[in-house]
């Protein structure tokens, strides 16, 4: 199994580039479906997502390359396919991002029932009662979804929770309707207010992103448009806890600080110091221990559930016991037990954790369940005694870009052992 073997204990130093937003580009390339123009998409990670997304839309007929430059270049003037395959979808929960724009620009998309990280159950119920609302007649059966539409009609919506991916799908599909479309209590994630302006870009009427409504006046079609998302507040996030778990002295660029204030909110209560000493540009700088905190997961602006598992693992060196408490997903503390071979002393009762703090961890083997706690358990084994292999690194691969290449200008003792790099159809977006 691919793994990244860690030798822990050294601070890290220097500075970071932090990517563009994952959950901004992969919604982007979504909506380029929505158009026969031409779409780029600048600094698009080279992640394994955005190598799932690109792959998914080639299999409807669009092209997707990658220049020099690291951009994405996507064309869907001929789309010879409305279902998206199963394999694809399965593996990347995003992909079903793909039926509003499909639904509302051909009149008819198929998609199975989508996958992604094991995490807990996140159904697409709040996208389907949105679409039925506009018009869309929608089956299910045997594992599939298919709706169908003449064209899509403006109405309001209001989502029984803030959902992310409802509140994209619905934006993207609202954009070509018939009429006006409001979506109340809607998510406010800065990567839907990034979505907006590609969306603007496009020729869309898209306002209010970022509050509680967002309101869609619907066009008869777009054009295609070029667009650098914002940079990834949870990779940013990460590194800021990387630094702060290994006593490090940590400057990242671009950064949006106001992205993530939260994070740095509870950094500094452990006590680390976070300055800005640029309009895009953090330093965090770790103390010898951090101080115990109350986390609570929360939709943003609130703390995100996607830092959840990194601070655990920084809590589990705390001096004292910390309290997380997870409202978001149903099965997110799998980490936890893979920190308990490292030596953390963790109790979890359903969706509560109690983390007493240990001095030091201990190198181990441990397997990464799923993205984020991929990358809370290399966090622990730059800052354990010994030697730790984080095996399962397929799923870090899906968000952070040559993690160990970042880590390792920062002074990290880290390596990727057995290489597993799966083939991918069209030109390879992973760079190695």
């Amino acid at each position: 199994m691919a793994g990244i073997r860690i030798r822990g204990g050294r601070p890290l130093t220097g500075s970071v580039p932090v990517s563009s937003a994952k959950n901004a580009v992969l919604k982007m390339m979504a909506a380029a479906l929505m158009t026969s123009g031409r779409c780029v998409i600048r600094r698009a990670p080279a992640i394994r997502d955005v190598e799932t997304m690109a792959e998914l839309v080639r299999s409807l007929g669009a092209n997707v390359s990658r220049n020099a430059d690291g951009s994405l270049v996507m064309e869907a003037g001929i789309v010879t396919c409305l279902e998206a395959p199963e394999h694809l979808v399965r593996r990347m929960r995003a992909s079903v991002l793909v039926m509003g724009p499909l639904l509302a620009r051909f009149g008819r998309v198929r998609v199975p029932l989508p996958g992604g990280c094991a995490i807990g159950p996140r159904p697409i119920e709040l996208h389907l009662r949105g679409l039925r609302q506009m018009g869309a007649r929608i089956t299910e059966e045997r594992g599939f979804v298919e709706a169908r539409a003449g064209r899509l009609l403006g109405t309001e919506i209001h989502l029984d929770y803030p959902s992310v991916g409802a509140t994209e799908n619905l934006m993207m599909a609202a954009c070509l309707a018939k009429g006006t479309t409001v979506i109340r209590n809607a998510a406010r994630e800065p990567e839907i207010v990034d979505l907006q302006l590609f969306l603007n870009k496009m020729g869309a009427r898209v306002r209010g992103a970022g509050g509680d409504a967002v309101y869609i006046e619907g066009v008869d079609g777009l054009s295609g448009a070029d667009h650098e998302p914002i940079p990834d507040r949870i990779e940013a996030g990460t590194y800021m806890v990387a630094a702060a778990i290994t006593r490090g002295d940590v400057v990242l660029r671009p950064v949006i600080p106001r992205h993530v204030e939260a994070v740095t909110a509870k950094l500094r209560e452990t006590g680390a110091i976070v300055e800005e000493v640029g309009p895009d540009t953090l330093r965090v700088r770790g103390v010898d221990r951090p101080r115990p905190l109350y986390v609570r997961t929360q939709p943003y602006p609130g703390f995100p559930t996607d830092m959840q598992p990194q601070f655990m693992a920084l809590m589990a060196i705390a001096a004292g016991a910390s309290i997380i408490s997870e409202t978001v997903y149903t099965s997110r503390m799998k980490h936890a037990d893979e920190l308990r071979r490292m030596g953390a002393d963790i109790v979890v009762d359903g969706q509560v954790a109690i983390i007493r703090g240990v001095r030091r961890l201990t190198g181990a083997c441990v397997e990464a369940s799923d993205l984020r706690a991929g990358a809370a358990l290399i966090l622990a084994g730059l800052a354990a005694d010994g030697e730790t292999v984080v095996e399962g690194i397929h799923h870090v691969d899906r968000g952070y870009e040559t993690i160990e290449d970042k880590l390792r200008a920062l002074g990290a003792d880290v390596w990727r052992v057995a290489e597993d790099v799966p083939a991918a159809g069209g030109v390879p977006l992973v760079r190695r």
